[in-house]
């Protein structure tokens, strides 16, 4: 099973997560997060990470800065966290490869929600609904994708902690799972905001295979 471990601001922490078993790094982008990157790390360093998969994080920022990012960090894929439209997601996806991000609650409908970003996205992700953008640490409620038809792979998110794993293993056995790409996992992997337990994560990493 794929994980992505986000909100990365260590290089040297970044460049042990391939040797872990760890598929992507999220970096955020964002300058109100506590876990901005640009406060701890450089373009330089980003650019010079190569053992992994990087993923860029982004809260309604202006298409060209994302697109330069893009290209000065060498990303291989954007998340977008924010309150995009899907005629801006298609302009960045035109570029590079892009995940919407939707933070749901427990009335929303999945399909009603994803349904004007099926042609203009690549993949999804699922997190739970809280003040303000980005991950909450809340628990997301797995049981919200029974019986949706998603139509994208997506990643899960939301509140994912050490023990979880073999609910995860499980679920990716259901219906409901069969569309999992990876599970993206942050704040309860952390000894402070954007400093990773990286022991937590290798046991992780191990659990899940």
């Amino acid at each position: 099973m794929r994980i992505k471990v986000c909100g990365m601001t260590q290089f040297e922490q970044a460049e042990q997560l391939a040797g872990i078993g760890v598929t992507f790094a999220g970096f955020i982008f964002y300058p109100k997060s506590p876990r901005y990157v640009f406060r701890h790390m450089t373009t330089t360093q980003i650019r010079k990470e190569n053992n992994v998969n990087k993923v860029g994080v982004f809260v309604n920022a202006p298409i060209e800065e994302v697109l330069h990012l893009v290209d000065e960090c060498r990303l291989h894929m954007v998340q977008l966290h924010g309150d995009e439209s899907p005629r801006y997601c298609e302009k960045i996806a035109d570029y590079v490869s892009v995940v919407k991000a939707f933070r749901l609650s427990e009335n929303d409908s999945v399909q009603w929600m994803v349904r004007p970003f099926m042609d203009v996205c690549d993949m999804f992700m699922f997190d739970t609904m809280g003040a303000g953008y980005g991950g909450t640490g809340k628990k997301f409620d797995w049981n919200m994708l029974q019986g949706q038809v998603i139509g994208k792979p997506f990643f899960l998110s939301g509140g994912i902690e050490p023990g979880d794993e073999e609910k995860l293993k499980s679920f990716a056995g259901e219906s409901a799972g069969k569309g999992m790409f990876a599970v993206d996992i942050n704040s309860r992997f952390e000894v402070a905001p954007g400093i990773k337990d990286m022991d937590k994560i290798r046991a992780f990493a191990a659990n899940l295979t």
